[in-house]
């Protein structure tokens, strides 16, 4: 069987389910009804639908263990990023990021390989990458594939 090539909900594991709500509803997405309050949050994107769940809860679900508490902020190992179409809304964005409570962790700079990115971070130090790519253009629905 081949596992189909797509990615459908991107889960997070947050301190407080409430607190990183406010933050994401603060950046304008809404949770959808089907969100539980204070024990998951779903909000539907572009593309995969994005879940805030507590980190413990997280963790025992996937059976593992967490070993290292929820507001440990050092680096993950991943980054989610959001590509838009110019330079300016990048700096917009980052600008908002901020202004509903996220951190600036790398501020707005042309890049290398000739886009314009910044890094930031939730409220539960999440990565996430503000980009734009002249590489990977979005689509009218924000969508963005790899070229061939």
């Amino acid at each position: 069987m081949a596992i189909p090539n797509r990615l459908t909900f991107v889960t997070l594991g947050v301190a407080d389910v409430a607190r990183a709500t406010a933050f994401y509803e603060a950046l304008g997405w809404r949770p959808a009804g089907a969100s539980q309050e204070g024990e998951v949050t779903f909000i539907n994107t572009v593309g995969p639908i994005l879940a805030l769940f507590g980190w413990q809860a997280l963790a025992d679900d996937a059976g593992v263990a967490a070993d290292r508490p929820a507001d440990d902020r050092s680096f993950r190992g991943s980054a989610l990023a959001i590509n838009l179409g110019s330079p300016d809304e990048v700096d917009a964005a980052v600008f908002d990021w901020e202004a509903a409570g996220g951190a600036v962790v790398k501020a707005a700079h042309e890049t290398s390989w000739g886009g314009y990115n910044a890094y930031v971070a939730d409220v539960d130090g999440h990565l996430w990458e503000i980009a734009h790519n002249p590489h990977f253009p979005t689509d009218l629905d924000g969508r963005v594939l790899a070229p061939d």
